[in-house]
């Protein structure tokens, strides 16, 4: 009986030699690949080599801040959708996607949005579409942003960013739209062009019962001359 203890204490000793030896070569054979068949994580930080941040894929509730300066600052308005967030070689903010919809008390709800930043700006190529309280739109918007940096510093969070931001916005600081086009919550299809100002200038309009017009406005909005399909 001792030798068969014996024998069989060896023959554990050697298997989990074996085991681990073989365990051991094929992590190190390539340590900085892994394969995966399925993983579920909530959110997933992609970074390069010295650490800097390139892009989040994140839930709804691991929503990051706005990556700025290779700073994470808080951001009021993140934790509302699932997405991903595309971010520059310095760590700032570039853009990204997001998107989300329920149905709730038997009322639906839809959106999602991508959209591109220009250097240390907001978007200024955006497609979007939302779905709420029976309405819905689809479009596609371009906009103008000057060359001055958004200072994200300044937490949009706190009542002084926001109310900075709200100042910037008003004084024309963080641009305007230019050209927009899709499917309004109306139902008619149309095109806005705009001034450099974000004051629209020219509509083309077509309705859901098909009434086709074009129409130029003034710096203040007002119609100056409207064509329709019959020429008047």
């Amino acid at each position: 009986m001792p030798a068969l203890k014996n024998g069989m204490l060896a023959y554990c000793v050697l298997s989990t030699t074996v085991l681990g030896v073989l365990t051991i070569t094929q992590a190190t054979s390539n340590p900085s690949k892994a394969s995966f068949q399925e993983i579920d994580v909530q959110r997933i930080n992609v970074r390069e080599p010295d650490g800097t941040l390139r892009m989040v894929v994140f839930s709804k509730a691991t929503a990051p801040g706005v990556p700025w300066r290779g700073k994470e600052i808080p951001h009021p308005d993140r934790q509302s959708s699932a997405g991903i967030l595309f971010v520059n070689d310095e760590g700032t903010e570039t853009g990204g996607l997001i998107f989300g919809g329920a149905k709730k008390d038997g009322k639906v709800s839809s959106h999602g949005h991508l959209s591109f930043d220009p250097y240390e700006q907001d978007q200024v190529i955006a497609l979007e579409q939302e779905q709420e309280n029976g309405r819905r739109y689809a479009t596609l918007e371009f906009s103008d942003r000057p060359d001055t940096p958004i200072r994200w510093d300044l937490n949009p969070g706190t009542p002084q960013g926001k109310a900075e931001f709200e100042r910037l916005a008003k004084a024309g600081g963080l641009g305007h739209p230019r050209l927009s086009m899709g499917r309004r919550s109306d139902r008619s299809s149309g095109v806005t062009l705009s001034d450099d100002k974000g004051r629209p200038r020219l509509y083309l309009n077509v309705t859901a019962e098909g009434v086709a017009s074009i129409a130029f406005l003034d710096e203040n909005g007002k119609p100056v001359r409207t064509l329709t399909a019959d020429g008047k």
